[in-house]
């Protein structure tokens, strides 16, 4: 009977890049850059990973379809190096491999490294993935629908649902954006590090109704990487303060959404039950009063404020007195994007997951500089790929090594 993966793995080191228009190196100098921090933080030599996987999205603008742009940009020893991709959720994807690799016994070191080159592209928003962005979906057509656009009739429908005033909903969602930038403010690796106050924000351009200019990330350069190992390899290696994996679910649209049956479109059905199931595997009866901290992907404002009910962290239609009385602010019970989130770091695709669970990394071992929380446990990271009602979730789960 399958129990999980809860303590079976821990993170041996982990490596970010500087986030943001990184025109002064290409993809693989990224990746290196995030690699050689992680390597140092490791304390091994190259030649003991056993096995990668690694998280690009857009093949074309990086280092191509498979897995030899890794393997050369690190000088990788001829091991296993496995390419995924899973929309958003790519980097989270690859940290999946590299765990799950090791909770089998079947390897004792292994990598995950995501990486994005955005910037390069020259698009104002995300390129087309599948016919996605430019408005179809596998044996469907869906005219003019756009990224903002469908978020935006997510706003709407849960300020329909929950009988709330536009006014309302806007304040709220704009204070998600405060917060965040707040936060982005004290972290050097963030692309955007400047504060904004509400009345910036409602009164920013509007793309998509409620949605405005403040209320959208942007698009960014990056990488980030992990480096994974059992407990007992670890204590070997003379590490201590130990940083376990917990939990790691998956969910994946299955069409129901499309259908509008018993879905209204005010939530993410996919993030309800990875957080369910995450939940069970971590051993978390109680999430409000569990989880230390978390990082969730704010795409938009109105999705990271949607996302903490989802996570059953704030009640059903309980977002809004939540964020506007500061429970998610960085002196808050439970802070989220402590780091800036997506919001102030962009989101350069294949990294957004491992950078998350960065700063996760980070906040644990203490070593968080100006943002440092106090004495925190355990950390969730939540990512999401592609529409409301179309999406693939991750939710990653670390903590203290019990």
């Amino acid at each position: 009977m399958a129990d999980g993966i809860k303590d079976k793995v821990v993170i041996l080191g982990m490596g970010c890049t500087k986030f943001g228009e990184r025109w002064d190196c290409g993809p693989e100098q990224l990746m290196v850059e995030a690699f050689e921090e992680c390597i140092q933080d490791a304390g091994i030599d190259r030649n003991e990973i056993q096995a990668a996987w690694f998280g690009q999205c857009y093949d074309e603008i990086g280092t191509g379809k498979g897995a030899p742009g890794l393997a050369i940009s690190l000088r990788l020893p001829y091991i296993p190096v496995t390419r995924v991709e899973n929309y958003c959720a790519t980097g989270t994807e690859a940290f999946r491999g590299a765990v799950y690799a090791v909770a089998s016994g079947a390897c004792d070191i292994a990598l995950a490294q995501g990486m994005e080159k955005l910037k390069d592209t020259g698009y104002g928003g995300l390129p087309a993935i599948d016919g996605v962005n430019s408005g179809t979906l596998p044996g469907q057509t869906l005219p003019n629908i756009s990224a903002p656009g469908a978020f935006a009739q997510l706003a709407s429908a849960y300020r329909a649902k929950h009988n709330v005033k536009y006014e309302d909903l806007k304040r709220a969602i704009a204070q998600v954006s405060v917060k965040s930038h707040e936060n982005g403010v004290k972290n050097p690796k963030a692309h955007l590090r400047k504060p904004v106050t509400i009345e910036q924000v409602m009164a920013s351009p509007i793309i998509a109704d409620p949605l405005g200019l403040f209320d959208c990330c942007g698009v960014s350069d990056g990488s980030a990487c992990a480096i994974v190992t059992t407990p007992d390899i670890a204590k070997g290696l003379g590490k201590k303060d130990l940083v376990s994996v917990k939990a790691l679910q998956l969910a994946v649209s299955n069409g129901e959404e499309q259908g509008y049956k018993e879905w209204d479109g005010s939530y993410f059905a996919t993030t309800r039950q990875a957080s369910k199931r995450a939940y069970k595997e971590a051993g978390i009866e109680n999430p409000r009063e569990e989880i230390s901290m978390f990082e969730v992907h704010d795409c938009f404002s109105i999705t990271e404020f949607v996302t903490y009910e989802d996570l059953y962290i704030s009640p059903e239609g309980g977002g809004i007195k939540d964020v506007m009385d500061g429970f998610y602010n960085a002196d808050g019970q439970i802070p989220c994007q402590i780091d800036g989130g997506l919001k102030c770091f962009g989101h350069p695709i294949g990294a957004s997951g491992l950078r998350m669970l960065y700063e996760m990394y980070l906040q644990l071992h203490g070593r968080a500089g100006e943002r440092q929380l106090n004495d925190p446990k355990i950390g969730l990271t939540h990512n999401l790929g592609g529409f409301p009602f179309a999406n693939v979730n991750a939710i990653s789960i670390i903590g203290r090594y019990d």
